[in-house]
Formats: structure tokens, sequence, C-alpha cells
């Protein structure tokens, strides 16, 4: 990152304010981290002005990265200040002021609650994200989004999943962040369509990463032998919502056959006969791309010998099957009631009785 904030031949180095907005923080918070804990410019011109030299820069870089990770604001300026400057960190001011939080939230507001607010949140300065009264995990991520630090992106994802499982980091930390970085795109025009990409294209990346991961299966509770088949309805592109659930499928060593987006109903019916799943998870976020006539055809496909011959259990999930009747069709009604349905020991698909 410190490539892309180094200052232009001759210049002598950066403003806070721009430091400030590269990296995602309030330039309030660059003079507090230089008040507190030395972290502070290199260059002063005319005694008030202050410059950031790329050696400046690196350890606010570090200083962001530490904080993000939970590392109380002291101890992660001196952490910084030893990773900028290979020679003796810089004393600390002498009277120094009591400790603040890594990241000021506002209590969030019914506004925000319910959906994109009408004028742009602020929270931590004009360049953060709305996330309002969330943990620093959720703080943390936000920051690195709108910082476009990619590899802080990676590893903050990781440790979130790692330590409340995929559940409980998507409704806790990430779908807060994702919400945070909706709502400013939506006031603030284009200017954050790239955190938002850059955020949901992460999230995915860590989401597979536990796909991938060697399967645990608990004795006491044993997964399906048969795979989930998720698959987008025919048009719809939100794949993120399945990427989801595939994880948090797999944390549960359920095998899956990720689809993704705008499967044709043909193929989809093909597939349910090739891979005999357990379960067919079927979503639509919108009711144009809701498609009952696929539900009922997919329900209908059996395979198996004669006699023996089954079908597999359905799930629509996602606001695109609202105030539709769908007898006899499983509708979760969130991410955790659909990992219950279908990590249960027994399977809920009946066979098909032959005539």
């Amino acid at each position: 990152m410190a490539d892309s904030l180094e200052p232009r031949p001759g210049q002598a180095g950066l403003s806070t304010g721009t430091v400030a907005r590269r990296l995602g923080v309030a330039p309030t918070t660059l003079r507090s981290w230089d008040r507190r804990y030395g972290l502070g410019p290199s260059v002063r011109e005319g005694g008030r002005h202050r410059r950031w030299s790329p050696e400046d820069i690196a350890a606010l870089e570090a200083m962001c990265r530490l904080t993000a990770s939970g590392v109380p604001p002291a101890e992660a300026a001196r952490q910084a200040r030893a990773t900028a400057s290979p020679g003796p960190a810089p004393p600390a001011p002498a009277r120094p002021a009591p400790e603040e939080p890594a990241a000021p939230a506002e209590p969030a507001s019914p506004a925000e609650s319910a959906g994109p607010p009408s004028a742009p949140a602020r929270a931590g300065g004009g360049n953060a994200l709305p996330v309002g009264s969330v943990g620093r995990e959720c703080r943390g991520l936000a920051r690195a989004a709108v910082r476009l630090d990619a590899p802080a992106l990676d590893d903050l994802l990781d440790r979130a999943i790692a330590a409340h499982g995929v559940a409980g980091a998507w409704e806790e930390v990430i779908m807060p962040t994702l919400r945070a970085a909706g709502r400013k795109w939506v006031t603030s025009g284009e200017r954050y369509v790239e955190v938002e990409h850059l955020l949901s294209w992460h999230v995915s990346s860590a989401l597979r990463r536990v796909t991938v991961r060697p399967r645990s299966v608990s004795a006491a509770s044993p997964a399906p032998s048969a795979p989930v088949l998720l698959a987008c309805a025919p048009d719809e592109t939100h794949t993120l919502p399945l990427e989801v659930l595939a994880a948090g499928l797999a944390e549960h060593g359920v095998g899956v056959r990720m689809f993704g987006a705008s499967v044709p109903a043909g193929a989809m019916e093909e597939a349910v006969r090739r891979t005999g799943p357990y379960a067919v998870v079927l979503w639509s976020q919108t009711r144009r791309t809701a498609d009952p006539a696929l539900v009922h055809r997919v329900r209908a496909t059996a395979w198996g010998v004669r006699g023996a011959r089954v079908r597999p259990a359905v799930l629509v999930a996602g606001p695109g099957w609202r105030g539709l009747r769908l007898p006899g069709i499983l509708r979760p009604r969130g991410l955790r009631d659909a990992l219950d349905l279908l990590t249960a020991p027994t399977s809920p698909r009946p066979p098909e009785r032959p005539a």
C-alpha cells in the first residue's frame, strides 16, 4: 500500500488530509495518534503544515492493521514505530492522555437499521463506513475495506470465521460491514463502489477457503452422505448468500455442489438426476426471478432403482419467494435455520412410492 501513497518527485511529503483519505481514517485520528503516541509526520513545513514521508505512512499502515486486529492503540503504536524504523523507537509523549478506543462508533440510528439513509452517515470521519454500534472486528474490517487493503481483509475475515464460525462471522461481522458499504455507496454516488466490490470479492474468497478445508464429521451428528445442491433460480445473479450457506455446510461436514448464478431449468433438473442430492436449495433475490414451476419440477425429479426411487428435499431461500404458495416446500427463515434443516441426522426427503 505504501507505493500508492508515495509523494511525487520533489514533493516533501503528503498532507494529513491526503493520507487520511487513502488510509480510510479521519484526519483527527492521525493528529490524535501523533499527540498521544508520537506517531506523527517527520516533516513540518514552516512549523505548521504536516508532511508525511513514506516511512511515516508505513508506520501508519502498520498501526491500522494492528488496531484492526484488536491490539490496543498504545501497543500497536509501539510495534508500528519499531516496524517502520530499525532503530530504537522514539519515546512516548511525556504526559500520555488516557487511551482511546481504536475507532469511536456512533450508535446505529433507526434509519440505518431500516435501510439506506437519506444523507451520508458519519462515523469516524467522512471516509469511514457507517457501521454503527458494532464490535471491534467489524470496524477493523470496514477500515481495511476503505483502505483497499487486500491482505488485511483476508486476515481479518479468516480470523472472524475461525473465532465465530461461518454463521456467527456472517451475522456479527461480515453482513454489518457489507450493509455499511452499500449505504455508503447509495449516499455517495459511485465513489465507494470499489470498496463494496473489493470487500464482496474477499468475502467470497474467505468463504471458499472454508469449503476446501478437510471435512470433519461429528460421530454424534453424522452428516448426510449425499450432497446438497445449491443454485440460483434462472436469471438470478446474487450468489453470495448461497456461498455463505455452502461454507456453513462444509463447516458441518456436509458435501455441496455449488452451481451459482442463473442456472437454466433444464440444467437444474439434469444436475439433480446426475448428483442424486440429499436436498436442493434454490435462491431468489427478487420476485422477478422466483420460478414456482421450476421448484415443482425439481421436487418431482426422482432417481434410483424401481421401488426405491427417491426425490430431493427442496428448500426455497431468499426474499423472492415471499408470498408464493409452495405446498410441501421447505422455507428456511435464515442462515441458521437452513443449516439446522440441512445438517439434521435424518433425511427429510420421502421415498417415491410406486403406483
